[in-house]
């Protein structure tokens, strides 16, 4: 199975994904720069974009995944959270085993696809 061909595992809550593989991958990049607008430029998105899932994220679970910061030499930031590192973790450990249950499968589902 190549890597262009993976499976994505999406966490549905209410009518929104709480977690998919663009939140998690928006987690880790505000984790490494401690700020949505920089992790947004990591990913090619807009801020308002970046935003936007952060808020569906923070809004979706018992408490924030990521928080806001004021004040400081460069005017604030944000930060992953202790529980939004929790639930990344949780989230990677899932999308783990869900691609190693189905790898045979993906395999097989890759023969169908076109080169």
């Amino acid at each position: 199975m190549g890597d262009s061909l993976q499976p994505q595992l999406k966490v549905s809550f209410r009518k929104s994904i709480a977690m998919g593989p663009g939140k998690a991958a928006l987690l880790d990049a505000i984790s490494k720069n401690g700020s949505i607008s920089a992790a947004a430029r990591e990913l090619g998105m807009s801020y308002r974009r970046a935003w936007i899932l952060v808020n569906t994220m923070n809004n979706s679970f018992l408490s924030p995944l990521v928080e806001t910061l004021t004040g400081g030499k460069r005017g604030g930031g944000a930060r992953v959270t202790e529980f939004g590192e929790e639930v990344l973790y949780q989230y990677r450990s899932m999308e783990e085993k869900a691609t190693k249950s189905v790898r045979t499968e993906m395999r097989r589902f890759a023969e169908y696809m076109r080169d």
